[in-house]
């Protein structure tokens, strides 16, 4: 009876009911399905905590407003319109539905819909006329969405996707929680639902690395697809939207990480990604045991790609950033490369470049092959000055320089030479003694490289004086 439409609130909604009676498909979803979910919504959504929780979604509906409460048969009859119009009894008005394209049952308003205006505003509706017509099975899910959002931040957490299998595994699981704690708070006799012990984007990263589609796909190579949630409050005071958008990059490059070749290696970057107890605690929390709220890598894959050389500075190259501080729990500012580069890994970076930010297959080659060049000279020689230097160099013509002296004395020294023409400019030039714009994203590759090739040898833990202790002075250095 039910069916996806694209349009998050109505397919979250359908998700949940279909999760709610145990099947993994809306279509699947019989009319005794329908009135076993009805049974609830309407024994429960007029109880605590669930009416407060409502509140949230649908403040001025007949669920939550305190009028309705002295006229319980004026409650009951709200229920039965907003919940039983999807029954073929239910006789449809002249108008099609805005969501499925079927006969609408009815118009409704904001206290039926999330984010609509009131009766009597016109504005934003199609024809001058104020109202959506909605079916009765639409009006249904909408109505079961918030049991299939996460409580978070004082608002509800809808999280949709192109895929229905990944739509249909955050319902479940965030119905799964609901219930759970309707059920503790109605025990314990309070009025309200917990909220998330996660941040909204560590949530939301945290549950999808656990979905089976993420797994299975990470296996076998299946099509990726994008996640977007949505962060909203329909309260009369303060009304609110926000939306979180993984797009198709984000979740490939994070099911590549899933994979066998890469897990271990992943996990321990997004270990020391965790938020860290603060050195300075109130009085409040020094008898509460000390719980991480956040993955500061998760929270940052929400600024991809625009945040990517940023990103791999940080957790690729393990670069410390000055306003990150562990009184507030933030681990990045301790990170060092003297002390973490064995957490330095290229298969990782050359995964983030192609999937992440579609470099050209070309270039990341000849990035790996100079790194392996820089350093094998750098271990053979013993060329301490040239490493700090390549390290350090803020000014492109220094930096070219640099390599260049490094190039002509290895010659010299009847070697042949470190680097070649056509492989440089690829790397770091636009054309001849033109500099790429992203010269230093491309100096920051190959010192992954090289830091990997020369933790492996040794060289880098006898030199470790050498690594300069640098940190990023902003999130955008």
């Amino acid at each position: 009876m039910l069916k996806y439409t694209g349009h998050p609130l109505v397919d979250v909604g359908a998700a949940t009911i279909a999760a709610f009676v145990g099947k993994r498909d809306p279509t699947l979803v019989t009319e005794s399905d329908l009135e076993k979910v009805v049974d609830y919504m309407t024994r429960q959504y007029t109880r605590q905590p669930l009416k407060s929780f409502l509140t949230v979604a649908f403040p001025n509906s007949g669920f939550t407003q305190p009028a309705f409460e002295k006229t319980p048969e004026r409650r009951l009859k709200y229920a039965r319109q907003v919940l039983h119009a999807y029954r073929k009894d239910v006789p449809a008005i002249d108008r099609t539905c805005v969501f499925t394209g079927d006969p609408a049952k009815m118009i409704v308003y904001r206290q039926h819909i999330p984010l609509l205006t009131g009766e009597d505003a016109i504005n934003f509706f199609p024809y001058g006329e104020a109202g959506l017509p909605v079916s009765g099975e639409a009006l249904l899910c909408i109505q079961a969405f918030p049991l299939g959002a996460a409580k978070c931040a004082g608002r509800l957490l809808a999280v949709h996707s192109d895929n229905n299998e990944l739509t249909y595994y955050f319902a479940r699981t965030f119905l799964e929680e609901n219930r759970k704690n309707i059920q503790l708070a109605q025990a314990e006799g309070s009025t309200k639902m917990p909220e998330t012990k996660l941040s909204l984007r560590t949530l939301l990263i945290d549950t999808l690395l656990k979905a089976s589609r993420m797994q299975r796909q990470a296996r076998e190579g299946e099509q990726v697809f994008s996640v977007t949630a949505f962060h909203l409050s329909n309260s009369g005071q303060d009304p609110s939207l926000d939306i979180y958008h993984l797009p198709l990059e984000v979740i490939g490059f994070l099911q590549t990480m899933l994979s066998a070749e890469y897990r271990q290696d992943w996990q321990v970057i997004v270990k020391r990604a965790w938020e860290v107890a603060p050195t300075k605690k109130s009085k409040q929390t020094d008898a509460v045991p000390f719980e991480p709220r956040r993955n500061w890598l998760y929270e940052d894959l929400f600024k991809l790609p625009d945040n990517a050389a940023v990103f791999l500075r940080t957790y690729f190259l393990r670069i410390a950033l000055q306003w990150a501080k562990a009184e507030q729990g933030d681990p990045r500012g301790g990170y060092s490369l003297k002390n973490e580069a064995q957490l330095i890994s290229w298969k990782i970076t050359e995964q983030f470049l192609r999937r992440m930010m579609h470099m050209d297959k070309e270039r990341v080659e000849q990035i790996r092959m100079m790194g392996d060049k820089l350093a094998d000279y750098v271990s053979g020689q013993n060329d301490r000055r040239f490493f700090t230097a390549f390290f350090m160099e803020q000014r492109y013509d220094y930096f070219r320089t640099a390599l260049i002296k490094a190039n002509l004395a290895h010659v010299r020294r009847g070697n042949a030479p470190i680097v070649t023409l056509d492989p440089y400019i690829t790397v770091f030039e636009e054309g001849n003694e033109v500099a790429r714009a992203d010269w230093r994203l491309a100096r920051d590759l190959v010192l992954i490289r090289m830091i990997e090739r020369l933790h492996a040898s040794g060289w880098l833990g006898q030199n470790q004086e050498v690594i300069p202790d640098l940190v990023q002075e902003s999130a955008e250095s």
